[in-house]
């Protein structure tokens, strides 16, 4: 067996990738509900604070500016589907 060949199975590969969209899903969202009227700059920050902590080796990247955005146009539904 290489080093390389050490990996997570598909199944866990996708949990992960679950968890952390709902990691991320949830942050946008309770920024959008908690924050009426805010800046892209200010919602860009709060998203960040609320999920820096959970992820390893996290750096903010251009999907948050998107989020920020939306949540500053009022675009972010803050209702339960």
């Amino acid at each position: 067996m290489e080093t390389s060949d050490i990996r997570w199975n598909e199944p866990a590969r996708q949990k992960i990738l679950d968890d952390a969209d709902k990691v991320l899903r949830e942050a946008v969202v309770a920024v959008a509900r908690e924050s009426e009227g805010i800046s892209s700059d200010e919602a860009f920050a709060q998203i960040n604070a609320r999920i820096k902590d959970r992820f390893i080796d996290y750096e903010p990247g251009p999907d948050i500016r998107t989020y920020a955005d939306a949540i500053a146009a009022g675009e972010i539904p803050t209702h339960d589907a």
